[in-house]
């Protein structure tokens, strides 16, 4: 028996892989802690905080992704956290209020939110060189449940199904 040239059926296949990495916001990632201007770790002292609000240097953060957290049990008035909004989304590239995971969901969230579903049909892959958080596995599959016909989770010679369309059939 005669056997032929290997042929990759994966590469032949109507898969469309979603890689959640091309989604990934580049740039760093930092927490922004308030506690550093509570007086005595406890209070924040608007005349004080106001004065640090004007003489900091917010070009520092330049294009990075900020988290703005209280990592000490305190009493902050909201407006506290808005002030800093509003002197640090000129320059960042993403702004939340949260922690760095908070932060990763937020990024995430404002890519998949401009993708376009009807482009992908078939495979989530799951590998890769980038944290990609739970979350992001779990909003693409809510978000492709109703446009793919088959969901599936890795790489498209070793898949995990998780989700087929049922066919309609005909009476």
């Amino acid at each position: 028996m005669e056997e032929g040239p290997i042929v990759n059926r994966v590469d032949q296949s109507s898969l469309v892989t979603f890689d959640l990495e091309k989604l990934y916001q580049s740039g760093p990632r930092v927490e922004w802690d308030i506690k550093d201007q509570l007086f005595q770790g406890i209070i924040l002292k608007e005349k004080e905080f106001r004065s640090f609000i004007k003489s900091h240097d917010w070009q520092q953060y330049q294009g990075q992704n900020i988290a703005i957290i209280c990592s000490v049990d305190a009493i902050i008035p909201t407006w506290a956290y808005m002030l800093l909004a509003v002197h640090l989304t000129p320059h960042v590239s993403h702004l939340v209020f949260g922690d760095l995971k908070e932060l990763e969901r937020s990024l995430f969230q404002k890519s998949l939110a401009e993708i376009d579903l009807n482009s992908y049909r078939d495979v989530i892959k799951g590998c890769g060189n980038y944290p990609i958080p739970e979350f992001a596995y779990v909003e693409v599959t809510r978000m492709l449940h109703g446009v793919a016909s088959s969901i599936m989770y890795g790489e498209p010679c070793s898949t995990v199904p998780l989700y087929k369309k049922p066919k309609i059939q005909d009476k």
